[in-house]
């Protein structure tokens, strides 16, 4: 059943487990997703946090029996339902920015090339006398 309850997330991430023994029979179960070697998304910091359950040895085989009722398979469901929703955030964001790239690109004016002008600067004007002074009015 830990397998099973585990496939949802098992498409996203690739999962690590630590069980660990404490006192008075308690048990830790830690589910520890990580990100796929390879894969197309970065997962948010939230998506990564582990998910750990604490209990007796029999209670925690009771509530894996249970299958997506019992509380690791909610906590599984709760983690697969925020990923969900991240990654449909995400693929709003880069629709939204593709359009604004395309609006901006589409109201960017191209530059139209400014007409030569007749005269250099610094040169006087074609009616100017070589024996007048050039004036500013």
């Amino acid at each position: 059943m830990l397998i099973t309850s585990l496939l949802p997330l098992l498409a996203r991430y690739s999962l690590g487990c630590d069980l660990v023994a404490g006192p008075e029979g308690m048990v830790t179960v830690t589910i520890i997703p990580r990100m796929i070697e390879g894969g197309g998304h970065k997962p948010d910091t939230g998506e990564l946090r582990p998910i750990s359950l604490t209990a007796s040895a029999a209670e925690i085989d009771a509530e894996l029996a249970r299958g997506e009722d019992g509380a690791l398979g909610q906590l599984i469901a709760g983690r697969k339902a925020l990923a969900d929703q991240l990654e449909e955030q995400r693929q709003a964001t880069q629709a939204a920015r593709a359009a604004a790239a395309a609006k901006a690109k589409a109201a960017t004016p191209t530059p139209t090339p400014k007409p030569a002008s007749a005269q250099a600067s610094g040169s006087p004007p074609a009616d100017a006398k070589p024996e007048e002074p050039a004036s500013l009015w």
